[in-house]
C-alpha cells in the first residue's frame, strides 16, 4: 500500500481534484439555469437547456487545461524547478500525454452532451415555431426573441463557429487513435493541428448570445405572470413585457491565459531551432539503424533527455521526438533512429544510407532541432539501486546513461549515488544487439579492471529467433563470449520472470528505494507497475518511471 501511494498516490489526487472540479461546474451550471431567469428560456427551449450549458463550462475548463500538457519548454521548467523538492511531484509531470489524452477524452464527452441537448432544443424550438398560434405561450416567447432555427444553424456566430469546432474535434479525436498514429503519423500531425481552428472558434462562439435569459424579473415575475402572456405590455396590466439578453461571451477568459503561454512556447522553439545544427558524423548500423552526431552551439544535455528533429528535405512541417544516446560529458549529442516510416526512410536516404559511396559534409541534410526535453530518466542517479528496462529501440535513453556512468567512474573516477544498475534489455531479432554491443563490452572490460563488475548487472533478451539461428547458437553456446553480442554475459532466450528478478532484487536491497525505468511498449508498463506495486516489501520500494513523449 505505501509503494502504490509512493507510485500513484499523487496522480490519483491530480485526477481526483481534476474530476472534482468537472462535477462541480456541471452541478453549479446546470442549477444556474433552472432558475427564474432561465425560466422563459425553457418553456421556448425544453429542458434540455441545463443539459447544453453545463458542459458548456466544462469545456471551457477543460479546454484551458488542453494546452499546458504540451507546453515541453513550460515543462523541463517546472520539472527543474521542483524536483529538488519532490521527486514525486515532478514524476507527475512525466505523465504529461497521459493527463493531455485524458482532457482530450472529457472534451469529446461534454462536447458530445452539449450537442445532443442542443439537437433536443432545437427540435423543441423548430415545434414551437412551426405552431405558429399566438394563444401558446412558446409562439409569444418567439416573436419577443425574434430568432430563426435555420438562421441560428448557419448565418450565425454560434451556428458557424459550432459546426465548424465540431467537425475540427472530430479528425483531432480520429485521427489521433493509435492505429493511426502509428501506421498514419503524418495524418495525425497535420490534423492535430486543427486544434488551431478549434481554439479561435471556440473563442467567438459565445460573441452571438443567442441563448438569453429573462433580465427585468423585479418588474416581471414569470410565475405570477406566466398566464397572463396575452396581455403583457398592455395598459392596465401588472405584467410588463419580459426583456431578454444573452450572457457575455466568457470562454475568452478561461482560454487566453493558456493560449497566450503556447504562443510563447512556439516562439522558444522556433527560435531555438533556427540555431545552426552541424551533423559531424553518420553512422549506419545494422537492422536500418541510423546514428546521427551532431554539434549545435549552447546545447547542454542531460541524462535520458530528448530532442525534436525537423529535417526540411524531408518534410518542412514535421517534427519528430528521439531520444539523446550520447552523454553530457561527449562533446557532440547524437540520437539513433529506427527506419520504420516515411520520414525516417526520407531521412535515411537524405544522409546516404542508401548509396555505397560516402557522402561529403555538405551533401548532407540541412537539420533543425528543438530541446531538449527532460523525461523521467533524469532521475536516474538520485536512487541507490536502479532497473533500466529497454525493449527494442527503446534501450536509446539507457544508452546515455550507461555511457555517462562509464565517463563518471571510469574517466573521471567521480563518485555517484547510484551503486547499483539492473539492465534488461529485450530485442526482437539478433542485428539490433549490434550497435549497442560495443558500448557494453568496454563497459564490461573497464568495470572489470577498475574492480567494479558488481556494479552494472545486465540481462539481454532475444525474443524472436529463426531456426537456423537457433541452431548456430546451441553450437557456440560453451564459446567464452556470447555469438551475438560478444559479451561474456550469454544471451538469454524469450521473455524475463519479471516476478522472480523483483524478487531477487528485493531480497539484494531490503530497506531501498529501486528505481524502475522503462522505455518500451506500454503492455510491458503495466507489467512492471504491476510487480512494481506487489514486490514492495520488507522495506523495499519500488518506484515505476516511465519514458513518456
Amino acid at each position: 500500500m505505501g509503494n502504490f501511494a509512493a507510485n500513484e498516490g499523487l496522480s490519483i489526487f491530480v485526477i481526483l481534484v481534476w474530476l472534482g472540479i468537472n462535477a462541480f461546474l456541471f452541478v453549479h451550471f446546470y442549477m444556474a439555469f433552472l432558475t427564474d431567469k432561465w425560466f422563459y428560456t425553457r418553456v421556448l427551449l425544453g429542458q434540455a437547456l441545463s443539459w447544453a450549458r453545463a458542459p458548456a463550462a466544462c469545456l471551457n475548463f477543460n479546454c484551458m487545461l488542453i494546452l499546458l500538457p504540451v507546453c515541453r519548454n513550460l515543462l523541463s521548467f517546472l520539472r527543474g524547478s521542483i524536483q529538488h523538492c519532490s521527486r514525486t511531484a515532478a514524476r507527475q509531470l512525466d505523465r504529461n500525454l497521459t493527463f493531455h489524452k485524458l482532457v482530450a477524452y472529457m472534451i469529446g464527452f461534454h462536447t458530445a452532451v452539449h450537442i445532443v441537448a442542443h439537437l433536443f432544443n432545437f427540435e423543441w424550438f423548430m415545434g414551437a415555431q412551426l405552431d405558429r398560434n399566438s394563444s401558446l405561450l412558446p409562439f409569444v416567447l418567439i416573436v419577443i426573441n425574434i430568432i430563426n432555427p435555420t438562421i441560428v444553424m448557419f448565418t450565425t456566430i454560434a451556428g458557424l463557429t459550432g459546426v465548424v469546432i465540431t467537425l475540427a474535434l472530430i479528425l483531432i479525436i480520429t485521427s489521433s487513435m493509435e492505429v493511426i498514429r502509428r501506421s498514419y503519423f503524418e495524418v495525425f500531425w497535420y490534423t492535430h493541428h486543427l486544434f488551431v481552428i478549434f481554439f479561435i472558434g471556440l473563442v467567438f462562439h459565445g460573441f452571438g448570445r443567442i441563448v438569453r435569459g429573462q433580465t427585468n424579473l423585479q418588474a416581471h415575475n414569470p410565475f405570477q405572470c406566466r398566464d397572463h402572456f396575452e396581455t403583457w405590455g398592455e395598459n392596465g396590466t401588472f405584467c410588463p413585457k419580459p426583456e431578454f439578453a444573452g450572457n457575455p461571451p466568457m470562454t475568452w477568459k478561461w482560454v487566453v491565459g493558456p493560449m497566450i503561454l503556447y504562443v510563447c512556447e512556439r516562439m522558444v522553439r522556433f527560435y531555438r531551432s533556427q540555431q545552426k545544427v552541424v551533423i559531424t558524423k553518420v553512422v549506419m548500423h545494422p537492422s536500418k539503424t541510423l546514428e546521427l552526431q551532431m554539434k549545435m552551439k549552447g546545447f547542454k544535455m542531460e541524462v535520458g533527455q530528448y530532442v525534436f528533429m525537423q529535417c526540411p528535405p524531408v518534410s518542412a512541417l514535421e517534427w519528430h521526438p528521439f531520444t539523446l544516446t550520447s552523454a553530457p560529458e561527449e562533446d557532440h549529442f547524437s540520437v539513433h533512429i529506427r527506419i520504420v516510416g516515411d520520414w525516417t526512410q526520407g531521412l535515411y536516404e537524405a544522409c546516404g544510407g542508401d548509396k555505397d559511396e560516402t557522402q561529403d559534409a555538405w551533401e548532407l541534410p540541412k537539420m533543425l532541432i528543438d530541446g531538449p526535453f527532460g523525461t523521467a530518466s533524469e532521475d536516474v542517479f538520485n536512487y541507490e539501486v536502479v532497473m533500466l528496462v529497454g525493449a527494442g529501440i527503446g534501450v536509446t535513453p539507457f544508452a546515455s546513461i550507461l555511457k555517462s556512468v562509464w565517463y563518471k567512474t571510469i574517466q573521471q573516477n567521480q563518485n555517484v549515488f547510484t551503486k547499483k544498475i539492473y539492465f534488461y534489455w529485450l530485442c526482437p531479432e539478433t542485428q539490433a544487439f549490434e550497435w549497442f554491443a560495443d558500448l557494453l563490452q568496454s563497459l564490461e572490460r573497464q568495470m572489470t579492471s577498475k574492480n567494479m563488475a558488481d556494479f552494472l548487472s545486465y540481462n539481454i533478451y532475444l525474443t524472436r529467433w529463426k531456426e537456423n539461428e537457433a541452431a548456430h547458437f546451441r553450437v557456440h553456446h560453451e564459446a567464452e563470449n556470447d555469438p551475438i553480442t560478444g559479451l561474456k554475459q550469454k544471451t538469454l532466450y524469450g521473455k524475463p520472470n519479471w516476478d522472480n528478478e523483483f524478487s531477487t532484487i528485493g531480497t539484494k536491497h531490503p530497506n531501498t528505494k529501486v528505481g524502475v525505468f522503462l522505455c518500451g511498449p506500454t503492455m510491458l508498463g503495466k507489467a512492471l507497475e504491476k510487480q512494481c506495486l506487489s514486490h514492495s516489501e520488507a522495506g523495499v520500494k519500488f518506484i515505476f518511471n516511465k519514458e513518456n513523449f
